[in-house]
Protein backbone atom coordinates (compact mmCIF):
# COMPACT_ATOMS: atom_id res chain seq x y z
CA UNK A 1 0.00 0.00 0.00
CA UNK A 2 1.30 3.45 -0.90
CA UNK A 3 0.96 6.18 1.71
CA UNK A 4 -0.15 9.54 0.39
CA UNK A 5 1.57 12.49 2.05
CA UNK A 6 -0.80 14.45 4.28
CA UNK A 7 -1.24 18.09 3.25
CA UNK A 8 1.01 20.62 4.96
CA UNK A 9 -0.46 23.05 7.49
CA UNK A 10 -0.36 26.76 6.72
CA UNK A 11 1.65 28.44 9.48
CA UNK A 12 1.09 31.97 8.17
CA UNK A 13 -1.59 32.72 10.76
CA UNK A 14 0.82 32.20 13.64
CA UNK A 15 3.95 33.69 12.07
CA UNK A 16 5.35 36.46 14.28
CA UNK A 17 7.53 38.05 11.63
CA UNK A 18 10.64 37.31 13.68
CA UNK A 19 13.61 35.80 11.89
CA UNK A 20 17.30 35.11 12.42
CA UNK A 21 18.19 38.76 11.81
CA UNK A 22 15.97 39.94 14.70
CA UNK A 23 17.54 37.68 17.32
CA UNK A 24 19.90 38.98 20.02
CA UNK A 25 22.61 36.53 19.05
CA UNK A 26 23.91 35.23 15.71
CA UNK A 27 22.03 32.35 14.08
CA UNK A 28 23.93 30.43 11.41
CA UNK A 29 26.27 33.38 10.88
CA UNK A 30 29.21 33.57 8.50
CA UNK A 31 31.35 32.10 11.28
CA UNK A 32 29.54 28.77 10.96
CA UNK A 33 31.02 26.27 8.49
CA UNK A 34 29.38 26.89 5.09
CA UNK A 35 28.28 23.27 4.70
CA UNK A 36 26.50 23.36 8.07
CA UNK A 37 24.72 26.71 7.81
CA UNK A 38 21.68 25.32 6.03
CA UNK A 39 21.32 22.71 8.77
CA UNK A 40 21.47 25.42 11.45
CA UNK A 41 18.85 27.37 9.49
CA UNK A 42 16.64 24.26 9.23
CA UNK A 43 16.76 23.89 13.01
CA UNK A 44 16.04 27.59 13.49
CA UNK A 45 13.06 27.50 11.09
CA UNK A 46 11.58 24.60 13.05
CA UNK A 47 12.14 26.34 16.39
CA UNK A 48 10.85 29.69 15.15
CA UNK A 49 7.61 28.25 13.77
CA UNK A 50 6.96 26.26 16.96
CA UNK A 51 7.82 29.21 19.21
CA UNK A 52 5.45 31.45 17.26
CA UNK A 53 2.61 29.06 18.06
CA UNK A 54 3.43 28.92 21.77
CA UNK A 55 3.67 32.73 21.91
CA UNK A 56 0.50 33.50 19.97
CA UNK A 57 -1.76 35.55 22.27
CA UNK A 58 -5.08 34.49 20.71
CA UNK A 59 -4.75 30.70 20.53
CA UNK A 60 -6.08 28.48 23.34
CA UNK A 61 -3.43 26.61 25.32
CA UNK A 62 -4.74 23.16 24.42
CA UNK A 63 -4.86 24.09 20.73
CA UNK A 64 -1.24 25.21 20.98
CA UNK A 65 -0.24 21.89 22.51
CA UNK A 66 -2.11 19.93 19.84
CA UNK A 67 -0.36 21.86 17.10
CA UNK A 68 3.04 21.39 18.71
CA UNK A 69 2.33 17.66 18.95
CA UNK A 70 1.98 17.74 15.17
CA UNK A 71 5.50 19.18 14.94
CA UNK A 72 6.78 16.17 16.88
CA UNK A 73 4.74 13.73 14.79
CA UNK A 74 6.04 15.19 11.54
CA UNK A 75 9.62 15.26 12.80
CA UNK A 76 9.62 11.59 13.75
CA UNK A 77 7.40 10.04 11.04
CA UNK A 78 8.88 9.88 7.51
CA UNK A 79 5.38 9.52 6.05
CA UNK A 80 4.09 12.71 7.68
CA UNK A 81 4.31 16.01 5.78
CA UNK A 82 1.94 18.18 7.85
CA UNK A 83 4.47 20.70 9.20
CA UNK A 84 6.90 21.88 6.53
CA UNK A 85 9.60 23.23 8.92
CA UNK A 86 9.54 19.84 10.67
CA UNK A 87 9.90 18.08 7.32
CA UNK A 88 12.91 20.26 6.54
CA UNK A 89 14.51 19.53 9.90
CA UNK A 90 13.73 15.82 9.56
CA UNK A 91 15.65 15.73 6.30
CA UNK A 92 18.51 17.64 7.93
CA UNK A 93 18.66 15.16 10.83
CA UNK A 94 18.69 12.26 8.40
CA UNK A 95 21.56 13.79 6.44
CA UNK A 96 23.68 14.78 9.43
CA UNK A 97 22.91 11.93 11.82
CA UNK A 98 21.99 14.35 14.63
CA UNK A 99 19.32 12.79 16.89
CA UNK A 100 15.88 14.45 17.19
CA UNK A 101 16.10 14.65 21.00
CA UNK A 102 17.26 18.28 21.06
CA UNK A 103 14.41 19.35 18.78
CA UNK A 104 11.85 17.39 20.79
CA UNK A 105 13.17 18.94 24.01
CA UNK A 106 12.43 22.35 22.53
CA UNK A 107 8.84 21.30 21.91
CA UNK A 108 8.59 20.30 25.57
CA UNK A 109 9.52 23.87 26.52
CA UNK A 110 7.10 25.41 24.04
CA UNK A 111 4.24 23.25 25.33
CA UNK A 112 5.15 24.33 28.85
CA UNK A 113 4.92 27.95 27.69
CA UNK A 114 1.33 27.28 26.66
CA UNK A 115 0.26 26.41 30.19
CA UNK A 116 2.85 27.59 32.74
CA UNK A 117 2.66 31.34 33.32
CA UNK A 118 4.70 31.64 36.53
CA UNK A 119 7.98 30.18 37.89
CA UNK A 120 8.24 29.44 41.59
CA UNK A 121 11.99 29.85 42.06
CA UNK A 122 15.36 29.83 40.30
CA UNK A 123 15.47 26.04 40.02
CA UNK A 124 12.06 26.04 38.35
CA UNK A 125 13.32 28.61 35.83
CA UNK A 126 16.54 26.69 35.14
CA UNK A 127 14.54 23.51 34.57
CA UNK A 128 12.58 25.36 31.89
CA UNK A 129 15.81 26.69 30.34
CA UNK A 130 17.19 23.15 30.20
CA UNK A 131 14.48 22.46 27.62
CA UNK A 132 14.11 25.87 25.98
CA UNK A 133 17.76 26.91 25.64
CA UNK A 134 20.34 24.17 26.25
CA UNK A 135 19.07 21.99 23.37
CA UNK A 136 19.82 24.76 20.87
CA UNK A 137 23.53 24.72 21.66
CA UNK A 138 23.60 20.95 21.99
CA UNK A 139 22.16 20.62 18.50
CA UNK A 140 24.78 22.95 17.02
CA UNK A 141 27.54 21.08 18.85
CA UNK A 142 26.21 17.77 17.52
CA UNK A 143 26.29 19.15 13.98
CA UNK A 144 30.01 19.71 14.53
CA UNK A 145 30.57 16.25 15.98
CA UNK A 146 31.00 17.54 19.55
CA UNK A 147 29.44 15.48 22.33
CA UNK A 148 28.57 15.67 26.00
CA UNK A 149 31.99 16.85 27.20
CA UNK A 150 30.97 20.35 26.13
CA UNK A 151 27.46 20.28 27.55
CA UNK A 152 28.21 21.87 30.94
CA UNK A 153 29.70 25.01 29.38
CA UNK A 154 27.15 24.98 26.57
CA UNK A 155 24.21 24.76 28.95
CA UNK A 156 25.62 27.58 31.08
CA UNK A 157 25.87 29.81 28.02
CA UNK A 158 22.53 28.93 26.48
CA UNK A 159 20.61 29.21 29.76
CA UNK A 160 22.29 32.53 30.53
CA UNK A 161 21.25 33.85 27.12
CA UNK A 162 17.68 32.72 27.75
CA UNK A 163 17.50 34.47 31.12
CA UNK A 164 19.01 37.65 29.68
CA UNK A 165 16.26 37.56 27.07
CA UNK A 166 13.64 37.00 29.78
CA UNK A 167 14.86 40.12 31.57
CA UNK A 168 14.91 42.19 28.38
CA UNK A 169 11.36 41.15 27.50
CA UNK A 170 9.86 40.88 30.98
CA UNK A 171 7.35 43.70 30.48
CA UNK A 172 6.17 42.54 27.04
CA UNK A 173 5.87 38.93 28.18
CA UNK A 174 3.60 40.03 31.02
CA UNK A 175 1.54 42.57 29.13
CA UNK A 176 1.01 40.48 26.00
CA UNK A 177 0.95 36.91 27.36
CA UNK A 178 0.55 37.21 31.15
CA UNK A 179 3.76 35.17 31.28
CA UNK A 180 6.35 35.90 33.98
CA UNK A 181 9.73 34.19 34.00
CA UNK A 182 10.94 36.15 37.03
CA UNK A 183 11.12 33.71 39.97
CA UNK A 184 8.21 34.50 42.25
CA UNK A 185 10.13 33.86 45.48
CA UNK A 186 12.91 36.27 44.47
CA UNK A 187 10.37 38.93 43.55
CA UNK A 188 8.53 38.57 46.85
CA UNK A 189 11.76 38.58 48.87
CA UNK A 190 12.69 41.94 47.35
CA UNK A 191 9.30 43.47 48.05
CA UNK A 192 8.20 43.34 44.43
CA UNK A 193 4.95 42.26 42.85
CA UNK A 194 3.99 40.83 39.48
CA UNK A 195 1.83 43.90 38.88
CA UNK A 196 5.03 45.99 38.89
CA UNK A 197 5.61 44.70 35.36
CA UNK A 198 2.66 46.74 34.13
CA UNK A 199 4.32 50.04 35.09
CA UNK A 200 6.37 52.33 32.87
CA UNK A 201 9.47 51.88 35.03
CA UNK A 202 10.69 49.23 37.45
CA UNK A 203 9.73 49.53 41.09
CA UNK A 204 12.48 49.27 43.67
CA UNK A 205 11.50 45.67 44.40
CA UNK A 206 11.41 44.64 40.75
CA UNK A 207 14.68 46.41 40.05
CA UNK A 208 16.40 44.58 42.91
CA UNK A 209 15.03 41.28 41.63
CA UNK A 210 16.32 41.83 38.11
CA UNK A 211 19.74 42.72 39.52
CA UNK A 212 19.66 39.57 41.66
CA UNK A 213 18.91 37.52 38.55
CA UNK A 214 21.90 39.10 36.79
CA UNK A 215 24.02 38.20 39.85
CA UNK A 216 23.19 34.56 39.14
CA UNK A 217 23.75 34.88 35.41
CA UNK A 218 27.33 36.14 35.79
CA UNK A 219 28.75 32.84 37.22
CA UNK A 220 26.99 31.04 34.38
CA UNK A 221 28.83 33.22 31.88
CA UNK A 222 32.11 32.54 33.69
CA UNK A 223 31.48 28.81 33.11
CA UNK A 224 30.44 29.53 29.52
CA UNK A 225 33.85 31.04 28.73
CA UNK A 226 35.20 27.48 28.84
CA UNK A 227 33.09 26.42 25.87
CA UNK A 228 35.53 27.42 23.08
CA UNK A 229 38.11 25.07 24.62
CA UNK A 230 35.91 22.10 23.74
CA UNK A 231 35.42 23.24 20.15
CA UNK A 232 38.06 22.10 17.63
CA UNK A 233 36.36 23.81 14.68
CA UNK A 234 37.90 27.29 14.53
CA UNK A 235 34.76 28.88 13.14
CA UNK A 236 32.52 27.61 15.92
CA UNK A 237 35.24 28.38 18.47
CA UNK A 238 35.09 32.03 17.38
CA UNK A 239 31.29 32.06 17.25
CA UNK A 240 30.88 30.74 20.80
CA UNK A 241 33.47 33.19 22.08
CA UNK A 242 31.72 36.10 20.37
CA UNK A 243 28.37 35.08 21.86
CA UNK A 244 29.92 35.01 25.33
CA UNK A 245 31.17 38.57 24.91
CA UNK A 246 27.80 39.75 23.56
CA UNK A 247 26.09 38.22 26.60
CA UNK A 248 28.53 39.89 28.99
CA UNK A 249 27.91 43.27 27.38
CA UNK A 250 24.16 42.82 27.59
CA UNK A 251 24.44 42.01 31.29
CA UNK A 252 26.49 45.18 31.80
CA UNK A 253 23.86 47.17 29.91
CA UNK A 254 21.01 45.67 31.94
CA UNK A 255 22.89 46.67 35.10
CA UNK A 256 22.50 50.31 34.04
CA UNK A 257 19.24 50.46 32.12
CA UNK A 258 15.65 49.58 32.98
CA UNK A 259 14.01 47.08 30.60
CA UNK A 260 10.58 48.50 31.45
CA UNK A 261 11.42 52.01 30.29
CA UNK A 262 14.15 51.27 27.71
CA UNK A 263 14.60 48.95 24.76
CA UNK A 264 17.80 47.41 26.13
CA UNK A 265 19.75 46.17 23.12
CA UNK A 266 23.33 46.47 21.94
CA UNK A 267 24.12 49.05 19.26
CA UNK A 268 26.00 48.27 16.07
CA UNK A 269 29.33 49.59 17.35
CA UNK A 270 29.04 47.53 20.51
CA UNK A 271 28.24 44.42 18.46
CA UNK A 272 31.24 45.02 16.21
CA UNK A 273 33.47 45.54 19.23
CA UNK A 274 32.13 42.40 20.90
CA UNK A 275 32.75 40.42 17.72
CA UNK A 276 36.37 41.52 17.49
CA UNK A 277 36.94 40.91 21.20
CA UNK A 278 35.35 37.48 20.99
CA UNK A 279 37.43 36.38 18.01
CA UNK A 280 40.65 37.44 19.75
CA UNK A 281 39.60 35.86 23.07
CA UNK A 282 38.84 32.55 21.33
CA UNK A 283 42.56 31.95 20.86
CA UNK A 284 43.79 32.99 24.29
Amino acid sequence: MTLSPSPSIDLAETASGKNASTENFPVGSALIRPDLRRHVHAFYAFARAADDISDHPLIDAQVKIARLDKFAATLTDPANFEILPAVGLRESLKETGVPPKHSLDLLTAFKRDATQLRYRDWDDLIDYCNYSASPVGRHVLALHGIGETAWKANDALCNALQIINHIQDCADDYRELDRVYIPQDMLAANGGNTLDLSHEASSIGLGKTLQAMLDRVEPMLAEARNLPRFVPDWRLKCETSVICVLAERLVALLRKRDPLSDDVKLGKLSIIGATLTGVVRAWF
